[in-house]
Formats: C-alpha cells, sequence, structure tokens
C-alpha cells in the first residue's frame, strides 16, 4: 500500500485544467490577432507611395529614354562589322526604370523576361534595337556546341497556340516539314547556318528560358568591352550560355 501511495499521480481539479486550457487559447488568439494587424500595417504602408516616390520614376524613365537617344545617335552599327551574322540575344536584367520604349523593343525582340534568350539574325534594324536596349541585354556569336545544346535541352516550340517540348520529332515534322526540317537536328542545322527557312524555324522555337546561376549575376550596365556585361560579348557569349543552359 505504500508503495502505491507513493506512485500515486498528482491529482489536478478538472475545472483548473480547463482554465489552464482556455488562457493558451487565448494567448494563441491574441497572438494571430496581433501577428495580422502588424502585417496589415505592413501592406499598408507599403500600398502608399510617397509623391517623392513617382518624381523618381518618372525621371528614372526619362533619363532611360535620353540615354537611348544618345547611344543610337552617338554609336553607328554596322552589319559588315560583325563576325558572324548569328546572334544569341539574353535580357540580363530589367526594372521599372525602363522607358514604355524600351519595354517595347524588349517585347519586340520576344525578350518580355529577364534570363529568357532568343537566337537573331543579324540586320541593320535588329542591331539598332539591340543598341537601344543595350543595357538590358547582352549578345554574341553562338558555336554550333551552343545552339545544339540550347535547343536540345531548353526548346520548345509552338503548336496551335500550345508550348510543347522538343522531345519528339513528329512536332518538328508537323509543323516545318514543309520546309524540309523533320527532325531536331535539321532544326539546329537550319539556325546554325542561318538557312533559307531561319525565320520559319526561329519564329516556331520559343524564347528559351534560361537558369538563374547558383551564384546570382551581378550584372553592370556597362558594355562588356569596357569591363561591363551588357552589349557585345563576340564569342564570349558561349561562356555566358554553358553557366545559363
Amino acid at each position: 500500500m505504500a508503495e502505491e501511495e507513493q506512485t500515486q499521480l498528482n491529482y489536478v481539479v478538472e475545472t483548473v485544467l480547463k482554465k489552464r486550457k482556455q488562457k493558451e487559447d487565448w494567448a494563441i488568439k491574441r497572438r494571430e490577432r496581433r501577428d495580422a494587424k502588424r502585417k496589415r500595417k505592413e501592406d499598408f504602408k507599403s500600398a502608399i507611395k510617397r509623391p517623392e516616390h513617382f518624381v523618381k520614376e518618372y525621371r528614372d524613365k526619362e533619363l532611360d529614354f535620353l540615354r537611348m537617344r544618345n547611344r543610337v545617335k552617338l554609336r553607328k552599327v554596322s552589319v559588315d562589322d560583325l563576325k558572324s551574322k548569328l546572334l544569341f540575344v539574353i535580357r540580363l536584367r530589367g526594372k521599372r526604370d525602363m522607358h514604355p520604349k524600351t519595354k517595347k523593343i524588349l517585347n519586340k525582340l520576344r525578350l518580355p523576361h529577364i534570363l529568357s534568350g532568343v537566337f537573331l539574325k543579324a540586320s541593320e534594324s535588329n542591331l539598332k534595337m539591340l543598341l537601344m536596349v543595350e543595357p538590358y541585354v547582352t549578345y554574341g556569336y553562338p558555336n554550333l556546341k551552343s545552339v545544339k545544346e540550347l535547343i536540345y535541352r531548353k526548346g520548345c516550340g509552338k503548336v496551335e497556340k500550345e508550348i510543347v517540348p522538343l522531345t519528339n520529332n513528329e512536332v518538328i515534322e508537323q509543323a516545318l516539314g514543309q520546309y524540309g526540317m523533320i527532325c531536331v537536328e535539321d532544326m539546329v542545322h537550319e539556325i546554325a547556318n542561318l538557312g533559307p527557312h531561319f525565320g520559319e524555324a526561329n519564329h516556331f522555337l520559343q524564347p528559351l528560358k534560361l537558369k538563374c546561376p547558383e551564384r546570382r549575376l551581378s550584372v553592370s550596365k556597362r558594355p562588356f568591352k569596357d569591363g561591363g556585361d551588357t552589349g557585345n560579348r563576340e564569342e564570349h557569349i558561349n561562356e555566358l550560355i554553358s553557366k545559363l543552359n
């Protein structure tokens, strides 16, 4: 009997247990209400923009437009100066300070998103557009290896308004068979060599979504030739492609 009395559990009145449970529940609810109130305040503060913010945003956009206009006026670009007529263009950056015209040109180049890439045939009009949006893109001359790896790894086509990965040659034959392209290799050959149906193949190929490297790119607006990251990299674009592919 003495052993049973020693091992007997302490008795707690049921009402005490209920009150303890109620206090715990109230504490949790108070904490949730406090957190919700703090979040509402933070959202309200972030939603309100000071007049200075709008003024700065407007000035940044106007400055972007002026710099664009000066680049086109002061720097002349010519297809004859290029070592290759095939370009691969990557969008590196883009902020709210972009002028609407800059955004429009990026969309025209099929580069609406950061770290998207497209193949481009060098022409006077295309080079002028690249010069206008130079602080936001980089480009260069992709070699056959880069073209092949980009299309095989990242390639997607548009079939009946649907984006389809190029994992099946039937997709290519269905879309480009009339131009003599029945497999991925035919498409790679047409793009890499700027074949007669480059336009059709490139239009079918959707903008390539590149991966973000483990170490984020520290992008400088200065041209690549001046130690920055934007503009023409020539053959060095292949090193960047290997990092992002």
